[in-house]
Protein backbone atom coordinates (compact mmCIF):
# COMPACT_ATOMS: atom_id res chain seq x y z
CA UNK A 1 0.00 0.00 0.00
CA UNK A 2 1.27 3.48 -0.81
CA UNK A 3 2.20 5.18 2.48
CA UNK A 4 1.39 8.76 1.46
CA UNK A 5 -2.08 10.28 1.81
CA UNK A 6 -2.17 10.76 -1.98
CA UNK A 7 -1.11 7.14 -2.50
CA UNK A 8 -3.82 5.89 -0.16
CA UNK A 9 -6.38 8.07 -1.96
CA UNK A 10 -5.22 6.74 -5.33
CA UNK A 11 -5.44 3.15 -4.12
CA UNK A 12 -8.92 3.62 -2.67
CA UNK A 13 -10.12 5.34 -5.83
CA UNK A 14 -8.59 2.71 -8.10
CA UNK A 15 -10.06 -0.10 -5.99
CA UNK A 16 -13.58 1.25 -6.40
CA UNK A 17 -13.15 1.87 -10.11
CA UNK A 18 -11.41 -1.43 -10.88
CA UNK A 19 -14.00 -3.45 -8.99
CA UNK A 20 -16.99 -1.60 -10.47
CA UNK A 21 -15.82 -1.12 -14.06
CA UNK A 22 -12.91 -3.50 -14.64
CA UNK A 23 -9.19 -2.87 -14.81
CA UNK A 24 -8.97 -2.38 -18.57
CA UNK A 25 -11.93 0.01 -18.68
CA UNK A 26 -10.32 2.50 -16.29
CA UNK A 27 -7.41 4.69 -17.32
CA UNK A 28 -4.83 6.40 -15.16
CA UNK A 29 -6.24 9.83 -16.08
CA UNK A 30 -9.64 8.87 -14.63
CA UNK A 31 -8.09 7.44 -11.47
CA UNK A 32 -5.87 10.50 -10.93
CA UNK A 33 -8.73 12.91 -11.61
CA UNK A 34 -11.13 11.17 -9.23
CA UNK A 35 -8.43 10.90 -6.55
CA UNK A 36 -7.72 14.63 -7.06
CA UNK A 37 -4.04 14.12 -7.82
CA UNK A 38 -1.89 14.33 -10.93
CA UNK A 39 -0.94 11.38 -13.11
CA UNK A 40 2.64 12.12 -12.09
CA UNK A 41 1.66 11.48 -8.47
CA UNK A 42 0.17 8.13 -9.50
CA UNK A 43 3.40 7.17 -11.26
CA UNK A 44 5.49 8.44 -8.34
CA UNK A 45 3.49 6.29 -5.89
CA UNK A 46 3.04 3.10 -7.95
CA UNK A 47 5.44 3.32 -10.87
CA UNK A 48 2.75 2.40 -13.40
CA UNK A 49 -0.86 1.33 -13.73
CA UNK A 50 0.41 -2.25 -13.43
CA UNK A 51 1.96 -1.38 -10.07
CA UNK A 52 -1.34 0.12 -8.96
CA UNK A 53 -3.19 -3.03 -10.07
CA UNK A 54 -0.83 -5.19 -7.99
CA UNK A 55 -1.29 -2.88 -4.98
CA UNK A 56 -5.09 -3.02 -5.44
CA UNK A 57 -5.12 -6.82 -5.42
CA UNK A 58 -2.77 -7.04 -2.44
CA UNK A 59 -5.03 -4.64 -0.53
CA UNK A 60 -8.12 -6.60 -1.57
CA UNK A 61 -6.51 -9.78 -0.25
CA UNK A 62 -5.64 -8.06 3.03
CA UNK A 63 -9.22 -6.81 3.35
CA UNK A 64 -10.54 -10.35 2.83
CA UNK A 65 -8.03 -11.72 5.37
CA UNK A 66 -9.26 -9.14 7.86
CA UNK A 67 -12.87 -10.20 7.23
CA UNK A 68 -11.87 -13.84 7.74
CA UNK A 69 -9.89 -13.14 10.91
CA UNK A 70 -12.78 -11.10 12.32
CA UNK A 71 -15.10 -14.04 11.69
CA UNK A 72 -12.63 -16.53 13.18
CA UNK A 73 -12.39 -14.42 16.34
CA UNK A 74 -16.14 -14.62 16.95
CA UNK A 75 -17.48 -17.71 15.14
CA UNK A 76 -16.86 -21.41 15.56
CA UNK A 77 -14.09 -22.13 13.06
CA UNK A 78 -15.26 -24.14 10.06
CA UNK A 79 -15.02 -23.95 6.28
CA UNK A 80 -18.32 -22.08 6.43
CA UNK A 81 -16.37 -19.23 8.02
CA UNK A 82 -14.61 -18.75 4.68
CA UNK A 83 -17.99 -18.47 2.92
CA UNK A 84 -19.15 -16.00 5.58
CA UNK A 85 -16.02 -13.90 5.17
CA UNK A 86 -16.66 -13.67 1.41
CA UNK A 87 -20.22 -12.56 2.14
CA UNK A 88 -18.99 -10.00 4.69
CA UNK A 89 -16.39 -8.67 2.26
CA UNK A 90 -18.87 -8.33 -0.63
CA UNK A 91 -21.55 -6.75 1.59
CA UNK A 92 -19.18 -3.81 2.07
CA UNK A 93 -19.15 -3.11 -1.67
CA UNK A 94 -21.63 -0.54 -3.00
CA UNK A 95 -22.69 -3.05 -5.66
CA UNK A 96 -21.94 -6.76 -6.02
CA UNK A 97 -19.65 -7.55 -8.97
CA UNK A 98 -18.50 -10.96 -7.78
CA UNK A 99 -14.91 -11.82 -6.97
CA UNK A 100 -12.46 -9.00 -7.64
CA UNK A 101 -9.69 -11.55 -8.21
CA UNK A 102 -11.62 -13.51 -10.84
CA UNK A 103 -12.64 -10.26 -12.50
CA UNK A 104 -9.01 -9.10 -12.55
CA UNK A 105 -7.83 -12.44 -13.95
CA UNK A 106 -10.33 -12.08 -16.80
CA UNK A 107 -9.01 -8.56 -17.53
CA UNK A 108 -5.28 -9.29 -17.40
CA UNK A 109 -2.92 -11.22 -19.66
CA UNK A 110 -1.63 -14.48 -18.21
CA UNK A 111 1.87 -12.99 -17.96
CA UNK A 112 0.84 -9.94 -15.92
CA UNK A 113 2.66 -9.79 -12.58
CA UNK A 114 -0.65 -9.37 -10.75
CA UNK A 115 -1.56 -12.93 -11.75
CA UNK A 116 0.79 -14.15 -9.02
CA UNK A 117 -1.21 -12.18 -6.45
CA UNK A 118 -4.43 -13.69 -7.80
CA UNK A 119 -3.08 -17.26 -7.72
CA UNK A 120 -1.68 -16.73 -4.22
CA UNK A 121 -5.04 -15.47 -2.97
CA UNK A 122 -6.87 -18.48 -4.40
CA UNK A 123 -4.27 -20.84 -2.94
CA UNK A 124 -4.75 -19.24 0.47
CA UNK A 125 -8.54 -19.55 0.20
CA UNK A 126 -8.19 -23.26 -0.60
CA UNK A 127 -5.71 -23.66 2.29
CA UNK A 128 -8.14 -21.98 4.70
CA UNK A 129 -10.93 -24.32 3.64
CA UNK A 130 -8.63 -27.27 4.32
CA UNK A 131 -7.33 -25.90 7.63
CA UNK A 132 -10.87 -25.35 8.90
CA UNK A 133 -12.25 -28.80 8.09
CA UNK A 134 -13.82 -30.50 11.13
CA UNK A 135 -11.51 -32.72 13.15
CA UNK A 136 -13.18 -35.88 11.81
CA UNK A 137 -11.32 -35.18 8.55
CA UNK A 138 -7.98 -35.54 10.35
CA UNK A 139 -8.29 -39.31 9.98
CA UNK A 140 -9.74 -39.23 6.47
CA UNK A 141 -7.78 -40.47 3.53
CA UNK A 142 -5.87 -37.81 1.64
CA UNK A 143 -8.15 -38.23 -1.38
CA UNK A 144 -11.31 -37.79 0.74
CA UNK A 145 -9.93 -34.67 2.38
CA UNK A 146 -8.74 -33.20 -0.94
CA UNK A 147 -12.06 -34.04 -2.60
CA UNK A 148 -14.01 -32.28 0.14
CA UNK A 149 -11.79 -29.18 -0.06
CA UNK A 150 -12.13 -29.15 -3.85
CA UNK A 151 -15.92 -29.40 -3.64
CA UNK A 152 -16.04 -26.55 -1.12
CA UNK A 153 -13.64 -24.41 -3.16
CA UNK A 154 -15.62 -24.92 -6.37
CA UNK A 155 -18.88 -24.14 -4.58
CA UNK A 156 -17.37 -20.87 -3.36
CA UNK A 157 -15.74 -19.93 -6.67
CA UNK A 158 -18.78 -20.77 -8.77
CA UNK A 159 -21.02 -18.79 -6.46
CA UNK A 160 -18.80 -15.71 -6.64
CA UNK A 161 -18.90 -15.84 -10.44
CA UNK A 162 -22.69 -16.11 -10.47
CA UNK A 163 -22.96 -13.38 -7.81
CA UNK A 164 -21.12 -11.09 -10.22
CA UNK A 165 -23.36 -12.05 -13.13
CA UNK A 166 -26.57 -11.57 -11.14
CA UNK A 167 -25.28 -8.65 -9.03
CA UNK A 168 -26.61 -10.51 -6.01
CA UNK A 169 -25.29 -12.24 -2.90
CA UNK A 170 -27.96 -14.94 -3.24
CA UNK A 171 -25.63 -17.42 -5.05
CA UNK A 172 -23.11 -17.14 -2.22
CA UNK A 173 -25.81 -17.63 0.39
CA UNK A 174 -27.07 -20.69 -1.49
CA UNK A 175 -23.57 -22.15 -1.90
CA UNK A 176 -22.95 -21.65 1.82
CA UNK A 177 -26.06 -23.72 2.54
CA UNK A 178 -24.90 -26.39 0.09
CA UNK A 179 -21.47 -26.42 1.78
CA UNK A 180 -23.16 -26.84 5.15
CA UNK A 181 -25.11 -29.82 3.81
CA UNK A 182 -21.94 -31.31 2.29
CA UNK A 183 -20.08 -30.99 5.60
CA UNK A 184 -22.92 -32.48 7.63
CA UNK A 185 -23.39 -35.49 5.35
CA UNK A 186 -19.83 -36.24 4.26
CA UNK A 187 -17.85 -38.98 5.99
Amino acid sequence: MAPTPAGRRLLATAAGLFYSHGINAVGVATIAEQAKVTKKTLYDCFGSKDGLVVAYLIQRHQDWRHALETRLATDEASPLTVFDSYLDHLRREPEVHGCGFINAAADLPATHRAMNVIRDHKTQVRHQLDALLPSRYDTATTSTRESTVTHLFYLLEGATVEAGLLRSLKPLETSRNLAQTLLSTAM
